[in-house]
């Protein structure tokens, strides 16, 4: 995070704009829709500019900027065309403690100016950092579209009713939860469909009936697919912004991580291989403990939480002490590094069915079915086996799979740090130890792994 995301209050204060041209009157009218006494510096003006003086909304200084025009002032935007001129207004300001804005130069600059979606009391404000600004009032446009301007309305009245929900509600996972419901119900869509005084009394008899008991925990377990946020469901999302608390495991990125809610309290709970922060008892216990506490919980996983993620483990947990929980699927590993690395898991020409196994070893060796797996026509998916791929590789042969089959290993697949081996039986341990691959990987055997050449379209840099 390059600049702190803040919403500074303006009103009637000073703010001086140094500019006297097309740029400068923007950021004068941005200014003075906050409430600012604005301040401006130039030594001439332009027509539009002119007028909002001739209409007494601004005080105008005609000369050249100098420091002391910054006295007073709470903050300070340069918008001239004249880079030496932008710099003094940078370097007196800094030198003041005075929060300054310097058009289009992000190095001279203490705070930015985002592009704005406007629905007051509501504000959205989105920024590159200076970066990219093109992009930042493109998502503008896209937000534009997607609130309705009604959500003014609906923020507006919600605030009517704060104090009494406050008063109502001594606890604050009460007040918290009530307004989730409220605004996520028939209240908000009255709102939207222009209803506000039938909302304003449906919302009066909710808050009538609502009693001010305990909340009840929950458990969600919800699956973060295979590490890109882009492939989250919309189920997931909205749970990950309700959850209280989050247990989440190594394989979930820190990308998705910080997509949870804010003030969402974390727990990591390790599940690296023969390192695990926290015992699987130890974590059914937890999430048990957590919601009898009245605790949202979410149980954060890497994958699917009913592939190789314990899932079915966890909830049994939570029956037994008639916990109430909810389940939520995620992409696989297999199904997403996979379509990721150009590799269909069946294809009528190579593979009618597919198989998945863990590769984890003990004492050196894995216990897995190998005639079964070792079949024609069929593709095998393997998590968790970079450690064991001479291993796996060797039994695959030795069981009737020809040394020639054809293998694959991706690395952190969905990824921008995706990377894939490809190879056969006979040669992929050796490609692998040489690529020097990190977990998380996934492994495939079958033919399949033949069309990745012509079928691979991410290539992340």
């Amino acid at each position: 995070m390059d600049f702190l995301p803040i919403f500074l209050n303006v009103s009637n204060q000073p703010c001086l704009v140094v500019g006297g041209g097309s740029v400068a009157l923007r950021k004068t009218i941005l200014l003075h829709r906050a409430g600012a006494n604005v301040h401006i510096v130039s030594p001439s003006l332009d027509e539009e500019l002119q007028a909002l003086l001739q209409q007494q909304k601004i005080t105008y200084h005609a000369q050249p900027f100098e420091p002391g025009h910054l006295t007073g002032c709470t903050l300070v935007i340069a918008a001239t065309n004249d880079h030496a001129v932008n710099r003094k207004v940078s370097e007196s300001a800094k030198a003041s403690n005075i929060p300054v804005n310097v058009v289009d130069n992000p190095d001279l600059c203490t705070f930015i100016m985002p592009a704005i979606v406007d629905r007051s009391p509501l504000m959205i404000a989105i920024s590159s950092g200076g970066q990219s600004p093109v992009l930042a009032r493109l998502l503008r446009a896209r937000l534009e579209t997607l609130i309705p301007h009604a959500y003014a309305r609906l923020a507006s009245l919600a605030a009517q009713f704060r104090q009494q929900v406050k008063q109502h509600f001594a606890q604050k996972e009460n007040r918290r939860l009530f307004w989730e419901n409220v605004l996520q119900g028939k209240f908000a869509e009255m709102v939207l469909a222009g209803k506000d005084q039938s909302a304003k009394i449906h919302l009066q008899k909710l808050l009538e009936n609502k009693k001010d008991d305990a909340p009840a925990g929950e458990v969600y377990l919800v699956g973060a697919g295979p590490g890109n946020p882009d492939l989250l469901t919309f189920r997931a999302m909205r749970l990950m912004q309700q959850a209280d608390v989050v247990v989440y495991d190594r394989l979930v990125s820190p990308e998705i991580l910080e997509m949870v809610r804010r003030d969402a309290a974390r727990i990591y709970a390790g599940k690296e291989r023969n390192r695990h922060t926290l015992a699987q008892e130890s974590i059914n216990q937890l999430l048990v403990r957590l919601a009898n506490e009245g605790k949202r919980v979410l149980r954060l996983k890497g994958g699917d939480p009913f592939i190789f993620g314990r899932g079915g483990e966890e909830i049994e947990t939570l029956t037994s002490h008639q916990i109430p929980f909810q389940v939520v699927p995620g992409i696989t590993a297999a199904s997403g590094v996979a379509a990721y690395a150009g590799i269909p898991l069946t294809h009528r020409d190579y593979a009618q069915s597919c198989i998945f196994v863990t590769g984890h070893l003990k004492n050196n060796s894995i216990d897995l079915d190998w005639s079964s797996l070792a079949r024609p026509n069929q593709t095998i998916v393997i998590y968790m086996g970079l450690l064991g791929l001479p291993v796996l590789c060797q039994q695959l042969i030795a069981h009737g799979l020809p040394s020639s089959t054809c293998a694959a290993i991706i690395q952190q697949g969905t990824t921008q740090t995706q990377k894939i081996v490809t190879g056969s039986l006979d040669t992929l341990p050796n490609l692998a130890a040489t690529a020097q691959l990190i977990p998380p990987t996934l492994i495939i055997v079958g033919e399949v792994v033949r069309l990745h050449q012509k079928l691979a379209w991410f290539e992340p840099d």
